[in-house]
């Protein structure tokens, strides 16, 4: 991966060793962290090895609730949980809808909500919803954005049910009282599966931590070349950081 990384034609402040010029950091053509590209990296996202195409990724303030806090009408804890919409298409006609919901606060947090043209027929009857199914990823990118820029009026409670499904309900604030928008019914996802998440995201960051690494160290010669004493102090300051967040306990 990092070798493909390095070779991208992205990069193009890069030379043949994969490493930025000093032409290219005094024309301010090279860049710390812009130039990366970690496409290859999430192209190994076992979520999309059946042909499915993510169309919106981000991470979303959650409730979760158990179903007992929700029978009680209690509230549950604040989570910042990623959900993924994916799609998969058969030339321009969509075969079917994918939502993924996980966490890094617990990796074995992973559920599922997968649906068609014949279920999302119910869906529509059942939630009355006006749009046709061709539409529908792109309401659910709407609905799930406006919860991250307006999280005070939409809000996303998750429920688990003691059964391992779980309900995600979007409930809109309207300051004088809350309106059900959409709810949608995820299942938990099998073993299996949670362990290909857990391992691509574990390889993943892995990956982007030696690519990062390997940038630092291009970035460490061409300081020692143009500037040793500004390479000095900073080494300094970093050795000297431990101590001084250990002293300040």
């Amino acid at each position: 991966i990092i070798k493909r990384m390095y070779n991208s034609p992205n990069n193009k402040s890069l030379n043949r060793t994969g490493s930025p010029t000093p032409s290219d950091v005094s024309e301010g053509k090279f860049s710390l962290v812009s130039n990366l590209d970690f496409k290859s990296i999430d192209e190994m996202d076992p979520s999309l090895a059946d042909g499915h195409s993510i169309l919106f990724q981000k991470e979303i303030p959650f409730e979760i609730r158990t179903q007992d806090q929700d029978e009680n009408g209690e509230t549950g804890s604040l989570e910042a949980v990623k959900a993924k919409i994916l799609v998969l298409r058969d030339g321009d006609d969509l075969v079917d809808i994918r939502v993924e919901i996980e966490m890094e606060s617990d990796l074995f947090f992973h559920y599922t909500y997968v649906l068609d043209e014949e279920t999302y027929a119910q869906l529509m009857r059942q939630q009355k919803l006006k749009v046709p199914f061709s539409e529908y990823p792109l309401v659910l990118c709407k609905i799930f954005s406006s919860c991250v820029k307006e999280p005070e009026s939409f809000l996303c409670i998750f429920v688990q049910n003691s059964d391992g499904s779980g309900n995600l309900n979007f409930v809109q604030n309207m300051h004088y009282k809350f309106v059900d928008i959409l709810s949608l019914k995820f299942e938990e996802s099998p073993v299996h599966i949670v362990r290909q998440q857990i391992s691509f995201r574990y390889n993943s960051l892995r990956s982007r931590l030696a690519i990062m690494h390997s940038r630092l160290q291009d970035v460490s010669s061409l300081v020692k070349l143009k500037n040793p004493s500004l390479l000095l102090h900073l080494q300094r300051t970093i050795k000297q950081q431990p101590m001084n967040n250990s002293s300040s306990m």
